[in-house]
């Protein structure tokens, strides 16, 4: 299989077509290899548009999915971003492509592991990870002016505004556990908050003191 063909169509079919238009978010995403990021037994379905399976009953986010979190973080390269959920790694390597460092907190230890071996092997360096709660952020490294979250979360948690920095975004799916609002959030300079809400989604639920109970 041409996997960078694969790559091109994936972009213009799923992405372009669907209303994506930051360049630099189809740019990364036409070069990254999302079939890395997958089972070998699914990298023939790595271009498609719907999440696939990466074990421990999480999933990596549809492409199209992908693009729309990237492109509403609205990132200009320089930021200092904090990712919720590091699952595949894939949304981690596309963030380190668009932003200066990417710290990323995964609740599940296997996950953390896969996604830790494949960033390194693809040599993407900006990319730090962590063992911990997700729903507490990682305070160490405050502030954000970007937090990506890739679980689907009851509420906002209340540690994700306090570790956002002055005109920083918060992109997150809030709602049921079953369909969510994709949620962006900007931390103005009076220290208020304004909400978007961007387009109905579906995640895997965000778990943790924050969250959802872990059942």
């Amino acid at each position: 299989m041409d996997y960078a063909v694969a790559r091109r169509r994936m972009v213009e079919k799923h992405l372009v077509q669907r209303g994506i238009k930051d360049p630099r978010v189809l740019e990364v995403m036409g070069n990254i290899p999302r079939h890395k990021f997958v089972e070998d037994a699914l990298q023939s379905q790595a271009y498609t548009d719907y999440a696939l399976p990466i074990g421990e009953k999480q999933t990596i986010s549809q492409p199209y999915m992908v693009a729309v979190m990237t492109e509403a973080a609205q990132l200009i390269g320089d930021e200092k971003v904090l990712e919720i959920g590091t699952g595949s790694g894939y949304q981690a390597a596309v963030l380190s492509r668009m932003a200066a460092q990417v710290y990323s907190v995964e609740r599940i230890v296997v996950l953390a592991r896969r996604a830790r071996r494949i960033l390194d092997t693809l040599q993407y360096n900006n990319v730090h990870i962590k063992v911990s709660d997700g729903t507490l952020g990682w305070t160490e490294h405050q502030p954000y002016e970007v937090i990506l979250v890739t679980a689907g979360a009851p509420d906002v948690p209340q540690e994700y505004l306090s570790q956002l920095a002055p005109l920083g975004r918060l992109v997150i799916p809030v709602g049921g556990e079953d369909t969510q609002t994709l949620r962006r959030i900007t931390r103005m300079a009076d220290n208020t908050y304004r909400e978007e809400d961007l387009l109905l989604c579906r995640f895997v639920p965000l778990i943790g003191q924050s969250g959802w109970p872990n059942e």
